[in-house]
């Protein structure tokens, strides 16, 4: 997986795309979560449930569906006053984005048994034929080592340098108009 550093600063970027009308703390601190939180799944390790089991690691947390589902869950509880309006579809959309930019990242890890894209409709794993991101270690105390720092270091490279063009580039053309 990619860190947790990686995760939040994807949401921040893809953030930057929407209107100011709807970018609050809630909004930030929301789409953080939504890009965080597919992998609360690997407590499955804890209780017993297989990596490659439909509820494991990179398992129905990572798919497309639960992002969907996730995203108009998020925006139902904190946006329920919002939710028949453009506004409404917009915050769906962005933490829906969050949310499968999870999966993308992870994807493109090194490590791991793939990604559960299309669960609940097909559990097959899947990674992207280009993985330049070293898999971060699960849990804290792994992470303050040499690995944490070249799984950083990688991260840097193919997660914030890409991300950050892509802000300043939202912000170039935001400008223009």
């Amino acid at each position: 997986m990619a860190s947790i550093f990686g995760h939040a600063f994807a949401a921040y970027a893809l953030g930057k795309s929407f209107s100011k009308e709807i970018k609050t703390w809630k909004f930030w601190v929301l789409g953080t979560i939504c890009a965080i939180i597919p992998d609360a799944d690997v407590i499955s390790f804890a209780i017993g449930i297989p990596y490659e089991g439909f509820w494991g690691h990179r398992g129905f947390s990572h798919s497309l569906v639960f992002a969907v589902l996730l995203g108009l869950l998020v925006t139902l509880i904190f946006y329920s006053k919002r939710l028949n309006s453009k506004a409404g579809l917009l915050l769906i959309l962005y933490f829906t984005i969050c949310t499968a930019s999870h999966g993308v990242l992870d994807a493109m890890t090194s490590g791991g048994l793939g990604i559960a894209f299309f669960s609940p409709f097909d559990d097959s794993r899947y990674f992207f034929p280009w993985r330049p991101i070293q898999v971060s270690p699960i849990g804290a105390s792994k992470f303050f080592n040499i690995r944490g720092i070249k799984v950083l270091l990688s991260e840097l490279i193919w997660i914030g340098i890409p991300f950050s063009i892509y802000i300043l580039a939202v912000t170039f053309f935001r400008k223009k108009r």
